[in-house]
């Protein structure tokens, strides 16, 4: 963990943060599934899980979440994203979200997320 004055940057990587926090959000890095062999409902469980975990972490939780862009490799499959966000979404706090289609940098990978999240 590294800090800047009032930034504060944990699970530092290479070439990036796995979570920049500054003013009260925690911005968290592009989250992809652990198992890649997933099909896409299976990874985005992954995925969400690590969400969880992430913010658990930061004494936070979903339901603080403000946003969240998700690419999908195939936007044909967003039912099967669907199904697994449905049964994981917070339904009284929802986050702003967009979804795309994206070429991500492993062919196995079928969807990545990306979240900004309140801390409490």
């Amino acid at each position: 963990m590294s800090k800047n004055a009032d930034i504060t940057r944990h699970l530092e990587e290479e070439r990036l943060a796995g979570v920049v926090v500054h003013n009260g959000l925690a911005y968290l890095a592009g989250q992809v599934a652990d198992d890649a062999s997933l099909d896409t409902e299976g990874q985005t469980v992954d995925i969400l899980r690590q969400i969880d975990a992430l913010l658990a972490s930061l004494g936070t939780d979903k339901s603080r979440i403000l946003s969240v862009q998700i690419f999908l490799t195939d936007i044909g499959e967003i039912g099967a994203m669907n199904r697994a966000w449905d049964a994981w979404l917070d339904t009284a706090n929802k986050p702003a979200r967009a979804t795309v289609e994206a070429k991500l940098a492993v062919p196995e990978w079928r969807i990545e997320m990306t979240a900004i999240a309140a801390l409490k």
